[in-house]
């Protein structure tokens, strides 16, 4: 049932949330620090029961050097250098199984589908353990884990991978390093998003009802969870309530949305109580660059599906497009095989 603002007034809607100061700054010397290890690009050939696609395992470093694993799929046989399509995972998951997720590869792109670090264990298999630990107390599941401070909170070290993971697709062979995208679905649609805006040069964002986004009017509407840990956590932590809101700032998808430029589709279930219609709203608002937006009157969390899939390929396939093979795009890649 419809449990948020009128579909008119989604349409206006804006934050209430504030970008810090530093911004920008944290984001910046978070990724040179990460940058400042080497990528150690591994790409290893996965035996499945596949005949049209091949599927390779591939190990690259992200935060603080930490080893982060992906599957690279890949039409059969393919040599010339693709478009492709970086996807992170939703809340609770992990990359899977090899055999699973081969829509993007089906339709023509080179797939590198990103583990998530402490994740996949809910509902897919993960395989990237979260070295770091917790830096603090937290309730179950990743939302609280050192909230406290944004340099302990779990989602830099998470943004961090997924900038990782798109210089990792530009460094194969496979890959044509100027026609690469993302996408993702809930918490993968709020990476997809920091991604977006970390990333020079993207040609395309796929964000399917985006989680991570207006946090000071989602922890106020909704008792879904997993935006409900961090309300569990402040219930118990009442006097650490400003401290994690101020974190929470640095990784607020309305902060991301208003720096990214790059064309990006959003998609939003208006039914929707886990990722409410509104906070999706507050980060397409905000968006800068160019942008469109699918809302399913009907739909809750699973958003459109299969519609919603149809739709992502259509739009990445024309992001995708344009611009003819950098000359350098194989200088220093990594081959597959």
């Amino acid at each position: 049932m419809y449990s948020d603002l009128p579909a008119d007034q989604l349409r206006a809607y804006t934050s209430s949330q504030t970008r810090p100061a530093d911004f920008a700054e944290f984001w910046s010397e978070t990724l040179d620090e990460a940058r400042s290890h080497p990528l150690n690009l591994t790409v290893t050939a996965e035996p499945t029961v596949l005949e049209t696609i091949d599927v390779y395992d591939v190990e690259f470093a992200g935060w603080n050097g930490e080893p982060v694993r992906a599957w690279l799929r890949l039409p059969h046989g393919a040599a010339e250098a693709l478009p492709c399509v970086v996807e992170f995972v939703g809340y609770g998951g992990g990359r899977g199984e090899p055999h699973e997720n081969l829509l993007w590869a089906g339709a023509g792109f080179a797939h590198l589908h990103m583990d998530t670090r402490g994740q996949g264990a809910s509902w897919s298999k993960g395989a990237t353990p979260d070295g770091a630990g917790s830096g603090g107390p937290q309730v179950p599941g990743v939302m609280t884990r050192g909230i406290l401070d944004p340099q302990t909170y779990y989602y830099r070290r998470l943004f961090t991978d997924a900038v990782r993971a798109v210089q990792a697709a530009r460094e194969l062979a496979v890959v044509n390093p100027d026609r690469v995208a993302v996408t993702g679905i809930s918490q993968g649609g709020a990476v997809a998003l920091a991604a977006t805006a970390l990333c020079p040069g993207l040609r395309g964002a796929v964000v399917r009802v985006p989680f991570l986004s207006d946090f000071p009017r989602a922890l106020q509407i909704t008792d879904a969870y997993p935006y409900r840990e961090v309300r569990d956590f402040l219930s118990v932590h009442r006097t650490e309530a400003d401290r994690a809101q101020e974190t929470l700032r640095y990784f607020d998808g309305v902060n991301f949305a208003a720096q990214a430029t790059v064309p990006a589709l959003f998609t939003a279930g208006l039914m929707d109580a886990v990722t409410p219609p509104s906070t999706v709203y507050a980060a397409y608002n905000a968006y800068a660059g160019p942008k469109q937006i699918t809302a399913w009157p009907f739909n809750g969390h699973e958003g459109g599906g299969a519609e919603d899939d149809v739709a992502a390929v259509h739009f990445l396939r024309e992001m995708t497009a344009a611009g003819a093979s950098s000359e350098a795009a194989t200088a220093g890649a990594v081959a597959v095989g």
